[in-house]
């Protein structure tokens, strides 16, 4: 083959490969985008639960208590209503907790530390699990990639509770080298990570959405001996 013709298949080749580039940012920037749209609609369904139908329950409630003094003195009714009130603010509490869970306002109020000590102290109490946090100091974090390490944090943190059946957790977040580094370590009875991974659930999603920002997510278990999960994503993703 002449020289010529190697040049030819070479500029080819670089073309190429420029065309397969372009198409990979593109994609990444589409499903990047998707994200987006998905956590704004959180946002705004955690605002509705929030704001129209917390505050209806919150009025409702207070209606009811003001029945109490009007009602004959029948231990009967008075039963009902204390019955009613409670189912009221039992369902507002879960009210609350479901706006929580869609989109913690605190994730936008305060930011990301605040917001994963709100997760680990939420999903501690209610699972009975001890969870540790260690987070060095960050530098600043725009609003996407703050969004994306709590949906990491709070997805792993939910399998530890639910599926894992741990006793102790480490969730340690830190900066190195341009990256982001979060790894969650806990003490549970393990899993197959390649069976995890391709299962098609909440940690299979989590990988894809850290490749559409340039990073990756390690799954280390063995039945028995734990887990332990790492999420790199640089700070600057061209």
């Amino acid at each position: 083959m002449s020289e010529q013709s190697l040049g030819t298949l070479h500029t080819q080749y670089q073309r190429l490969l420029q065309r397969l580039e372009a198409n990979e940012r593109e994609f990444r920037r589409l499903g990047r985008a998707v994200w987006r749209v998905q956590e704004d609609e959180r946002r705004r369904l955690a605002r509705e639960l929030h704001d129209g139908l917390g505050q209806n329950l919150t009025a409702l409630k207070h209606r009811l208590a003001q029945l109490a003094p009007l009602l004959p003195n029948d231990p009967s009714l008075r039963a009902h209503l204390a019955g009613s009130i409670a189912l009221c603010s039992e369902t507002l509490e879960d009210t609350r907790n479901l706006s929580r869970l869609l989109r913690p306002p605190i994730l936008d109020d305060l930011g990301l530390e605040l917001a994963l000590q709100w997760l680990a102290r939420s999903i501690g109490e209610s699972s009975g699990l001890s969870i540790a946090l260690e987070i060095e100091p960050l530098p600043p974090l725009d609003s996407e990639l703050q969004t994306l390490l709590f949906r990491v944090a709070q997805e792993a943190l939910n399998n530890a509770s639910k599926h894992a059946q741990a006793s102790n957790v480490l969730l340690r977040l830190v900066a190195r080298g341009g990256r982001l580094q979060l790894q969650v370590v806990d003490d549970g009875r393990g899993c197959d990570p390649e069976l995890v991974l391709r299962s098609g659930g909440g940690l299979s999603g989590m990988r894809e959405r850290l490749r559409l920002h340039g990073g990756e997510l390690d799954l280390h278990c063995a039945p028995g001996s734990g887990t332990r999960l790492r999420a790199i994503v640089p700070l600057q993703d061209s």
